[in-house]
């Protein structure tokens, strides 16, 4: 049993502020984002059921993921998604040393970037010298656009975080989960839990991964459809 709760306490953002757990509006905008991938088995479900909605989400993807896929990849890119990084390896922050963690991180960027050279989101070498030593290797940084960075499971240190955020990147928490890769929840409670819990500005957690798609596949459709219905939009991160 998890002691995670669905919606992120008002104490936990104000714990740590320097890191975005929703997008403070009035608007009915509400932001999907999708870890773990790319996948063959779900992620261009995911994008043709977002298509059928006109919804723009944001893609945290595992760097290992975007090498084996790399048309799977550009399929997120060609559809006008963000794409946001979640590390090589899917590795813990809290388990990881510093700067083996950066290590990581910043080989996700270059594999990202040799996946769409003639993007918009390209920009030149840069040099991560400053974040650990000074054999630190050259690293290709996205735009702005594309600086997102979702620690996995959650986990990151504060050092961890104060060396990214002084990069420039921004570190994309959440404030509802839909607990889609929990095999303990039904899809009907993860529909609920996003239906419930969900308020204009939500950074809402799904997976485009094989262990969440059976959650994932009942209840996106209708969380697309319900908040539609409420006249919301649904848009990228960046």
């Amino acid at each position: 049993m998890t002691l995670t709760p669905v919606k992120t306490p008002i104490l936990v953002k104000r714990m740590f502020p320097n890191y975005i757990w929703n997008i403070p509006t009035t608007s009915k905008t509400i932001y999907l984002t999708f870890d773990d991938g790319p996948t063959s088995e779900i992620t261009n479900w995911t994008l043709n059921i977002l298509k059928q909605y006109n919804a723009k989400a944001t893609f945290f993807c595992i760097g290992n993921n975007v090498e084996k896929y790399p048309n799977i990849f550009q399929n997120i890119i060609n559809e006008g998604h963000a794409i946001g990084n979640h590390t090589q390896n899917h590795i813990k922050g809290w388990k990881t040393k510093t700067k083996d963690y950066l290590k990581d991180i910043f080989k996700a960027e270059n594999t990202i970037n040799s996946e769409i050279p003639n993007s918009k989101f390209q920009i030149p070498k840069k040099t991560h010298q400053q974040t650990t030593n000074k054999k630190s290797q050259d690293c290709q940084l996205l735009t702005d656009d594309c600086l997102l960075f979702r620690p996995p499971y959650g986990q990151i240190k504060p050092k961890q975080g104060k060396k990214l955020i002084g990069l420039g990147y921004k570190i994309i928490m959440w404030d509802v989960l839909s607990f889609d890769w929990d095999k303990t929840v039904s899809p009907e409670t993860c529909l609920n839990n996003v239906i419930s819990k969900t308020t204009n500005g939500s950074i809402i957690v799904f997976h485009d991964s094989i262990k969440a798609s059976k959650n994932m596949q009942y209840a996106l459709p209708k969380v697309l459809e319900y908040f539609s219905g409420k006249g919301y939009g649904f848009k990228c991160l960046s």
